[in-house]
């Protein structure tokens, strides 16, 4: 506890886990904090299980909370998105001056940040929205934070956000990556990827576990090798851990006894929609967050099963065990690949039509340590865009090619015989099918072209001469030029 006329460099409001645990570590790394709760027992109960951590100043009331704030007054917002928000922010404005900054910490979805750094900033405030990954581990002990907004709050905010970062390396895992919507926008796709590369993790356990015929420890131990190599990675790490996990009442593997359905909070289904309304295709986002929907989707799967859906001649997978193990690691490092490629893809298309200028180097900075979807290869990633700034796609850097060239035979193995088992792969085969419209020289959307001209005039270009064109369908099959 700090003396009564002492200020806080911070405040935080929302004292559930995670806003608990965010201002415990401001407190941790020597930062005096203001907390405050709208239940005032949550503000106590910090006080009395944490207090020792540090300098806490508690408040009841949100006007003695910005009372206790040094100016420029500096309070994050941790409560539940949507219409708690911007309650807050509401009372905060009321509550303070010209200049003082409001940081909303949480999964907001990017638009709102916009529509409320326009309001706030009308009224002389800063607001920032700050995408904060990492969970409630990565809140207390150093989370990877993506700040949006003024880069004059930026000035302000820098230094006190990078002292509860994770760092890596000695560099912060934190940075301003543009204005107004820009952190939340960032913080949403990489959610995204987050679905995608829990869902072909999931897809890679199911293939070894059914495919393959191994039991979950004996896929905990291989995921524990696997993460020692090109998929070394926070998500592989848990995954053997959890694979090895066995349930307290009955012994059985964990994994076997929770029910398979997952659920969502909304960020990748927004990453995949936004990447619909940019018109880039984030296959294996959407894809993951289809996975989800649909593993929730009881009633259907539990008629499915009862209906005994035919699956067709389904022989047993007769490979080398070791060689298709090897293939499956293989395949799941290429769909990863992709994830954050087509990850990457979208921020920039956000960031050319919002005009945020935001740098792909700096979020492979960031995102190499307290986030989720953190990852060895974050560090190849920060080596393609310093090679080349403008790379049209992650896949197509040299080093990234080449390691495709070593994994696409594996990957069309696996997606084969995830095919002839009756098993699942949605990411892994749509991710495959993704790799290949890339690379074709021909894609059907001429035919399709054609189509949307026959039914609705709606024109065709031509490979061999400028202009636009139309076929009189229902006429003469005359070529009409429509455009120069």
């Amino acid at each position: 506890m700090t003396k009564k006329n002492d200020l806080a460099q911070i405040g935080v409001v929302g004292l559930a886990v995670m806003g608990s645990n965010l201002a415990r570590n401001f407190a941790r790394n020597g930062n005096t904090v203001a907390v405050y709760n709208r239940s005032p027992e949550k503000t106590r109960a910090l006080i009395s299980e944490h207090g020792s951590e540090g300098n806490f100043i508690p408040s009841e009331t949100v006007e003695d909370f910005v009372a206790s704030l040094e100016r420029p007054r500096k309070a994050i917002i941790m409560v539940k998105a949507g219409a708690a928000t911007d309650a807050v922010i509401n009372q905060l404005v009321e509550a303070m001056d010209e200049g003082d900054i409001i940081i909303d910490g949480g999964n907001a979805l990017y638009t709102d940040t916009i529509r409320r750094e326009k309001e706030v900033a009308a009224k002389g405030r800063h607001f920032v929205g700050a995408g904060i990954s990492g969970g409630e581990e990565g809140a207390l002990n150093g989370p990877s934070i993506m700040p949006g907004g003024p880069a004059e709050s930026w000035e302000t905010l820098g230094p006190i956000l990078e002292s509860i970062a994770a760092k890596v390396d000695g560099v912060p895992c934190v940075t301003h990556i543009g204005p107004d919507g820009a952190g939340h926008f960032v913080k949403m796709v990489h959610n995204g990827i987050e679905y995608a590369d829990m869902q072909v993790i999931g897809e890679a356990y199911q293939l070894l576990r059914y495919g393959a015929g191994m039991e979950p420890a004996e896929i905990a131990e291989t995921f524990k090798e696997w993460n020692s190599g090109d998929l070394d990675s926070y998500l592989i790490e848990i995954t053997a851990e959890v694979l090895a996990q066995t349930d307290p009442d009955t012994g059985r593997p964990l994994v076997d006894v929770i029910v398979d359905a997952a659920g969502q909070k909304g960020t990748g289904r927004w990453t995949a929609i936004n990447g619909l309304e940019l018109g880039v295709p984030v296959t294996a986002i959407a894809e993951a967050v289809f996975a989800r929907a649909l593993s929730s989707s009881a009633q259907q799967r539990q008629a499915a099963q009862e209906g005994e859906l035919p699956s067709g001649d389904l022989p047993a997978l007769d490979v080398d065990r070791a060689a298709f193990i090897e293939d499956v690691r293989r395949a799941l490092y290429a769909s990863k690949l992709i994830a954050y490629s087509q990850g990457f893809d979208e921020i920039k298309a956000g960031s050319d039509q919002f005009d945020w200028n935001v740098d792909p180097r700096d979020l492979a900075t960031i995102w190499r340590g307290g986030c989720i979807i953190r990852a060895k290869f974050l560090d190849r990633i920060r080596e393609a865009y310093d090679n080349n700034a403008d790379l049209p796609a992650l896949i197509l850097d040299p080093y990234f090619k080449n390691e495709l060239a070593g994994l696409i035979d594996p990957w069309r193995r696996v997606v084969v015989a995830a095919t002839r088992l009756g098993l699942p792969a949605p990411v892994f085969s749509s991710s495959l099918s993704y790799y290949d419209s890339l690379r074709a020289k021909r894609l059907p959307a001429a035919l399709i072209q054609a189509q949307r001209d026959y039914f609705g005039a709606h024109t065709f270009h031509r490979v061999d001469k400028p202009g636009v064109y139309h076929l009189e369908w229902s006429g003469d099959r005359s070529l009409t030029r429509t455009e120069n």
